[in-house]
């Protein structure tokens, strides 16, 4: 008896996006109403991968993409088949995935299938983004640097996206990158994507990916760097005591440097983590300590190069242990791709 099942492969021949490059000058504002897109090139129709991964969507999605020295450019038109309110939890950033009608790109810059970028929006106008490892997890712990708008019609809901080449990480010289499109539409309670997802599979998973082609490789960045400077003070008096008021300084910095499209170095000076959000509490009853996300940015980015090494209860490595018991007067992180094969991820506190 022959065997059948289910190909789950993307023949990505028949899902490719070309960038158009331009010189002309885009406004982000989510009205698509500059020269360029006219003449760029748009996606085909979406596939459903929720509740079923077989068919079209039903509102269907278009996505053209264009660029410049500077910027990605996303042009995003979302139909409406179902007339009424669209669902909008929060305008809140990394909003809450099943409750906002929304758009993302999952974004697989090195051509890997492993790591990459997500960046979305909900119907609210809401961003959302995050760096992915391991073929597709997104850490939304990262907030990166670009611009989002909104714009809503009776048949449709329209987005425009700019990413500054300068706050993603890629390999100088590639013309063709991973990149997929998905779209929540709550009304039909469909999930969409452009190219195929089988329904067990996050719609962010960058196994299944069409290719980005670009008319020029996108731009070398050379070496930029960026410095946070922090000072802060505080003032103790104890009038129980009959103390005089003391007073305490502190500095310190933070500072990124890109070396390469693919290479960064972060280093830390007196760092002082109180701004970073606060852990949810839990109570741990057991003799296990409990593993809360890295939420601090020195650790953040390429942090699956240090992390992702032992099982789930037992980690020779855990960031979070860092500062815990003697506060951090210093460090220094190297991490990225170094060549076509071979990552590298150095760090000294």
């Amino acid at each position: 008896m022959p065997l059948s099942g289910q190909d789950t492969a993307v023949n990505r021949s028949n899902f490719r996006l070309q960038a158009l490059k331009t010189d002309q000058r885009i406004e982000v504002d989510g009205i698509l109403d500059e020269a360029i897109w006219s003449r760029a090139e748009r996606t085909t129709p979406f596939h459903r991968i929720t509740p079923i991964d077989t068919g079209y969507a039903k509102s269907q999605t278009e996505v053209m993409i264009a660029y410049d020295e500077n910027n990605i450019y996303m042009g995003i038109i979302l139909h409406d088949t179902v007339p009424g309110k669209r669902p909008m939890e929060s305008y809140r950033r990394d909003w809450n995935f099943g409750k906002n009608d929304n758009f993302f790109a999952a974004i697989d810059t090195y051509n890997d299938q492993t790591n990459g970028f997500a960046f979305g929006v909900s119907a609210a106008g809401g961003q959302w983004d995050g760096i992915q490892s391991n073929g597709g997890t997104v850490s939304l712990e990262w907030d990166g640097k670009w611009h989002s708008a909104v714009q809503h019609y009776g048949d449709r809901w329209v987005a425009e996206f700019s990413i500054p080449f300068r706050t993603i990480r890629y390999r100088e010289g590639d013309t063709e990158w991973g990149i997929n499109f998905s779209r929540l539409d709550l009304k039909t309670n469909e999930k969409s994507g452009w190219a195929p997802v089988p329904r067990q599979f996050q719609s962010a998973n960058l196994a299944y990916t069409g290719t980005l082609a670009w008319e020029d490789p996108p731009p070398a960045p050379g070496v930029r760097f960026s410095l946070i400077p922090y000072v802060s003070g505080k003032a103790t008096h104890n009038k129980e005591a009959g103390e005089n008021i003391s007073y305490k300084a502190n500095a310190g910095l933070d500072a990124k440097v890109i070396l390469s499209t693919s290479m960064n170095l972060d280093v830390t000076i007196n760092p002082d983590y109180s701004q970073v959000e606060v852990d949810r509490q839990q109570t741990n009853l057991d003799r296990f300590e409990l593993y809360f996300p890295e939420k601090r940015k020195f650790f953040l980015e390429n942090s699956d190069l240090f992390a992702n090494l032992g099982a789930n209860n037992l980690r020779p490595f855990f960031s979070r242990r860092i500062g815990l018991n003697s506060p951090v007067i210093a460090g220094a992180r190297l991490s990225g791709n170094a060549g076509e094969n071979w990552r590298l991820g150095i760090m000294n506190m």
